[in-house]
């Protein structure tokens, strides 16, 4: 017992130390960003901020941004990461968007989240964070009718700082680089099909998260090695305070208790799920810019294969894929859940 009580503070004296090596990486990298446009002076108490890093993302901004605009966020901190198509230009033209811009290496930033991490201190303290990928957008249970300020509002009041969702991958039904989507349009018009099953879940002991794995990816291009498969647990939406730090994009946290997303007493606690457009036709052309540029894995040379068929454009729709009808049935097959949330 006195061993196993040791073990747990000597953990907890590491964690600590390691939030604020994080924190003060967030601080010197810093010095990266350049403000393009700065809007922050009309962010009112209580507003609702969506932080992202962003590269090449001009054929989903336009939704990206509506998306969550509809769900209730009052601000978009973006940084923008070098792109060549536009994307800056198109986010320094909106008027709840304040906007910085790097050229410095995505993967040395910690995948941008040291950028991040520095706007969220200067700026986030005190507000509910919605922190997202591009390629992603938030649904949870009655989001139609129930906007982020009714969510954060009831989450506050059940004590809750955090908020659990799993990343779901949708893809097309055939080869990817022949399903298009209008620039700015409804990317889940398309990419409407999902992997119903499949997933695996455990428990990490270090940072208590769930680690969950599946879908498409683990399906088609990680069947030989399903540990090696991304990660699809996510803590996407916090009620910051400047001593907080995600360790690893938004897989986890620190404090740890944030990572708390789910019962683990085996009853349910109230999350959602980010809808995943990775794999729009686009994806095809990227994955061979990707598999050069190495900024995406942390061991880049080990995920070679990956790419290599992307590039070869798969079709990942099999007689088990399931047509996405909306909330209530990604709550009935037990991928989100209302919980407490009537």
């Amino acid at each position: 017992m006195a061993r196993a009580r040791f073990g747990d503070l000597a953990l907890a004296y590491k964690l600590r130390l390691r939030r604020r090596r994080l924190l003060a990486r967030a601080v010197a990298r810093r010095r990266q960003l350049h403000s393009v446009t700065d809007r922050t002076g009309t962010i009112a108490p209580g507003a609702i901020l969506c932080f992202a890093t962003m590269r090449n993302e001009a054929e989903r901004l336009g939704h990206f941004l509506d998306h969550h605009r509809r769900l209730g966020v009052d601000h978009f901190l973006i940084v923008e990461n070098d792109s060549t198509d536009g994307t800056r230009a198109h986010l320094a033209a909106q008027p709840d968007v304040s906007l910085w811009t790097t050229a410095q290496s995505y993967k040395r930033a910690r995948f941008g989240m040291d950028w991040l991490t520095w706007l969220m201190m200067r700026h986030g303290h005190g507000h509910w964070c919605l922190t997202l990928d591009a390629d992603e957008c938030l649904v949870y249970p009655y989001h139609e009718t129930r906007p982020l300020p009714a969510l954060c509002d009831w989450l506050d009041r059940q004590g809750r700082a955090s908020f659990g969702a799993l990343m779901l991958d949708m893809y097309p039904k055939g080869r990817l680089s022949a399903q298009l989507v209008p620039q700015g349009g409804d990317p889940f018009e398309v990419l409407c099909w999902f992997d119903a099953g499949n997933y695996s879940m455990r428990r990490k002991r270090d940072l208590q998260n769930l680690w969950i794995q599946g879908g498409p990816r683990a399906r088609m291009f990680f069947a030989a090695d399903p540990r090696r498969a991304p990660t699809m647990g996510k803590v996407p939406l916090v009620k910051w305070h400047w001593r907080y730090v995600y360790t690893s994009s938004t897989h986890n946290l620190l404090p740890r208790h944030l990572n708390h997303v789910y019962d683990s007493a085996g009853g349910e606690l109230t999350s959602g799920v980010l809808l995943h457009s990775k794999f729009l036709a686009t994806v095809v052309d990227r994955a061979g810019e990707e598999k050069h540029r190495q900024e995406h894995f942390a061991n880049s040379t080990l995920y070679d294969a990956y790419y290599d068929a992307l590039t070869a454009d798969p079709d990942l729709w099999c007689a088990r894929s399931t047509r996405l009808t909306g909330w209530r049935q990604l709550e009935a097959l037990g991928l989100m859940s209302r919980g407490g949330w009537i």
